[in-house]
């Protein structure tokens, strides 16, 4: 009866967890806005918190606004650089193409391929059928504009939730023991995913302004708009140093002639890449990214199978907050256990979340 009542626990969660994954899937649009939303209002409301504590003459009532103008005008300003260069890009696009035609004649030559024509990047382009690209190029543009408005909608409707949670906790979780349980899981929930943002974005910023003086000094063109992609592409573990190495790289290859350059930018990017990435940014970032080096690429995959971009931005801070809330139940406690990098997903808590979870 024993091995039956295992059995049936072992079928009833892969059940659940395709349900969840399959939920997941087909509601990726509206929950992808949502989990952007929630990220920004984490980092508009943590910004808003330092300044209130860490600057005397700026109140709280004053701290929010402030905050959310910083942080929606620096999305705004990184919106506008991106658009303006990807204008200069398209306005170069000849210049660009005759060098890829280079580029492939030289690697065709190389490769020793067969006789026939040298394959142009016409060709290549006509290939994947040129006006469904194009129709799918402007879907795309569509659906980002759409998806940035609901998500602004998400977030303005987030501050005023976020203001009633406590009450509505209070009346979901009637024991005093069972608040304070519930606040403080949630207070470390908090904490690790605004300490994984400000750490994220923190180390983005020394990366990106490090990697622009550099590619300024080399020369390639557009440094500004290919170091805001780097900033972006730092929020994606692993797999967004080496897609800032090999984008820049191939940058480097099309605009210049000879290799030397090409060299500098791969050696330069992959520099800095690797100094913070392995020596400065594990030592500020602690235990609010105690994951598994191998779960973190699982979690990679797995979220940017099931949400795309977004769910590779957001595949590390969505994993550690399922661990925690795994964690805190003795069924599914091994489950964080095996995600978890040091086998403790739930470290003591700090002293300011022993003072702040919960109502007395």
């Amino acid at each position: 009866m024993a091995s039956l009542d295992i059995s049936q626990r072992g079928a009833l969660w892969i059940i659940a967890a395709g349900v969840i994954a399959a939920g997941l899937y087909f509601l990726r649009e509206p929950l992808t806005q949502f989990a952007m939303a929630l990220f920004l209002w984490l980092a508009i409301d943590g910004l808003a918190d330092t300044l209130d504590k860490r600057v005397p003459f700026i109140p709280r009532l004053l701290a929010l606004p402030i905050a959310l103008v910083i942080v929606l005008g620096l999305v705004a300003l990184i919106g506008v650089v991106v658009v303006e260069n990807i204008a200069g890009i398209i306005g170069d696009l000849p210049r660009y193409e005759f060098r890829l035609n280079q580029v492939l004649s030289q690697a065709h030559q190389a490769l020793g391929s067969p006789g026939g024509p040298t394959p142009t990047v016409r060709d290549l382009i006509a290939q994947f059928e040129p006006g469904q690209l194009a129709a799918e190029i402007g879907d795309s543009i569509q659906n980002a504009a759409s998806a940035t408005i609901f998500t602004l909608i998400f977030l303005a409707f987030l501050f005023p939730a976020a203001g009633a949670m406590g009450d509505k906790l209070d009346r979901i979780f009637v024991g005093k023991g069972r608040r304070e349980a519930a606040g403080e899981v949630l207070a470390r929930i908090r904490l690790s995913m605004e300490r994984y943002l400000w750490v994220q974005t923190v180390m983005s910023l020394i990366i990106t302004g490090l990697t622009y003086a550099t590619l300024v000094i080399i020369g390639l063109e557009n440094a500004l708009f290919w170091s805001f992609l780097i900033f972006f592409l730092n929020y994606i573990p692993t797999i967004g140093s080496l897609a800032a190495v090999v984008l820049t790289t191939a940058v480097a290859l099309v605009q210049f002639p000879t290799l030397g350059p090409v060299v500098a930018v791969f050696a330069g990017v992959g520099a800095w890449q690797f100094v913070i990435g392995n020596f400065i940014q594990p030592r500020m970032t602690g235990d609010s990214l105690n994951l598994s080096a191998i779960v973190v690429l699982l979690a990679l995959s797995i979220w940017g199978l099931v949400w795309g971009i977004v769910g590779a931005f957001l595949a590390a801070p969505l994993t550690v907050m399922i661990m925690i809330v795994l964690a805190q139940f003795p069924t599914t406690r091994w489950i964080a256990i095996l995600l978890s990098a040091d086998g403790k997903p739930t470290p003591d808590a700090p002293p300011r979340i022993r003072s702040e979870s919960g109502p007395n």
